[in-house]
């Protein structure tokens, strides 16, 4: 009879999957959440007279454990409406009206310059650090430029090429603000080719799989599903404080002084969030810097209801308030309500109608905004980031340095995925399922 038992910290994607797992090999499971809810940062909340994502929203059949999700609990998808209005602005004040092929027409060469050695980089893109592994046999010259090119960022990339306006440079930084969900000039720029290795190298495609579909019932119908499937105690309101780890087991502290023993614990706090948690003993300096530094996810989403029906795409460079704005729902009011991505969470008041207002008068004034909302992820102590994109350097000495602390302490979470990492569900679903099978057959090996 297994007696293991093992505490997950976090209720989000990564948690619930990681507990699912565990369970069904007989593993006596609890898990730890310090929010009032389960779900992490994908959230379903009830605004604006609709369920609202308020994290995490899109997902695709490329994504093959959001899918499988999606099956498991028979999730129906619907498509986001496409533009019939595109509007782009320069860093200099004006606005271009087209539509998308007149936008496509702009951006794509540019863009293709940043996915540029993608598909030499990534032959197999959920091994995407294989290029610095004994198993690479390529030139080394090509080594080298992958190392380089994750010092540079996307907006790097497409100037230091000398092919481009300033017109499709500001679309650049524009897209990727709200691709890295923070400042386009600090992401790495390997991170974008990834991306680009994911999607087959397929611009259009890479659009369907981050834009394009989104859960009917919305998140909530796949957490609250899995959570259903649980028969361990989900212990919501309550913060893991410290965490003392070795070979043996952990030993977690929580808000209340209470102490719970188990022979593992998987955590899947965000790195934004690892300053709330004590490790004893201390995490080892490659996992520290990362811990100190921070993604490079420093931005925002926002909702925008405004009057009558648009269907509207907006594109404004960082550091504007909203960098991408996109129709998503016509209602029965005859209003529409538009989600929007800006790289910096500072800048804006997400609640603010006068900000929304500020954010639609970039491309129409006449837009009359009604409502808007929000939830900041930067400034909530259970998250202090947004999703897990990378900083320049990041991607190559960064997310992976987490995979092993030499104990029964795992991390576990879409910042450590080999896919769809840091802004993904499925990379959430991944990495939990991962480091759960790699504990059910450490366990197994005894």
């Amino acid at each position: 009879m297994n007696t293991k038992h093992v505490v997950v910290v976090g209720a989000g994607f990564a948690g619930l999957m990681a507990a699912r797992e565990l369970q069904s090999a007989g593993i006596s499971v609890e898990i730890i959440e310090a929010r009032d809810r389960i779900g992490g940062r994908a959230w379903t909340d009830e605004r604006m007279g609709r369920p609202l994502e308020m994290g995490a929203t899109w997902v695709h059949w490329y994504q093959a454990n959001v899918w499988n999700e999606i099956m498991r609990y028979n999730q129906p998808i619907v498509a986001s409406p496409d533009p019939e209005k595109v509007c782009w602005n320069s860093a200099n004040g004006e606005t271009t009206t087209g539509d998308l092929q007149s936008y496509d027409d702009v951006i794509r060469p540019a863009m293709d310059e940043v996915f540029a050695r993608g598909a030499e980089y990534f032959p197999e893109p959920l091994d995407p650090l294989w290029i610095l592994s004994d198993d690479f046999d390529g030139p080394e010259a090509l080594r080298q430029q992958f190392l380089a090119d994750d010092q540079k960022s996307v907006v790097d990339v497409v100037q230091e090429s000398g092919k481009f306006s300033d017109e499709q440079i500001d679309l650049i930084r524009s897209y990727w603000a709200a691709g890295y969900i923070g400042n386009p000039d600090t992401g790495s720029s390997l991170m974008a080719k990834h991306w680009a290795a994911l999607s087959n190298m397929e611009l259009d495609l890479l659009d369907d799989i981050t834009l394009k579909y989104k859960l009917a019932n919305g998140m909530q119908g796949i957490y609250e599903a899995m959570a259903e499937d649980l028969n361990c105690n989900i212990r919501l309101n309550t913060a893991v404080t410290a965490i003392a780890h070795d070979t043996a087991g952990a030993t977690l502290t929580l808000d209340s002084g209470e102490v719970v023993k188990a022979d593992a614990t998987i955590v899947t706090v965000p790195v934004g969030a690892m300053g709330n948690v004590e490790f004893s003993p201390a995490l080892p300096d490659s996992m520290q810097n990362v811990i100190d530094e921070g993604w490079n996810a420093t931005g925002a989403k926002i909702w925008i209801k405004i009057k009558g029906h648009h269907k509207f795409l907006g594109y404004a460079p960082y550091p504007a308030k909203m960098s991408v704005v996109r129709s998503e729902y016509f209602m029965d009011d005859d209003t529409t309500i538009l989600v929007g991505f800006g790289g910096d969470h500072s800048n804006v008041d997400l609640n603010d109608t006068a900000d929304a207002h500020a954010i639609m008068n970039q491309w129409e004034p006449a837009f009359e905004v009604v409502d808007a909302t929000g939830h900041d992820w930067v400034a909530d102590k259970w998250s202090g980031q947004a999703w897990g994109t990378l900083r320049a350097g990041q991607f190559c000495d960064g997310w992976d340095n987490f995979k092993d602390t030499g104990t029964r302490m795992f991390f576990a979470g879409t910042e450590w995925a080999r896919g769809w990492r840091g802004v993904c569900v499925d990379g959430a679903l991944e990495s939990g399922m991962t480091t759960a099978r790699k504990l059910i057959k450490e366990f197994r090996n005894q």
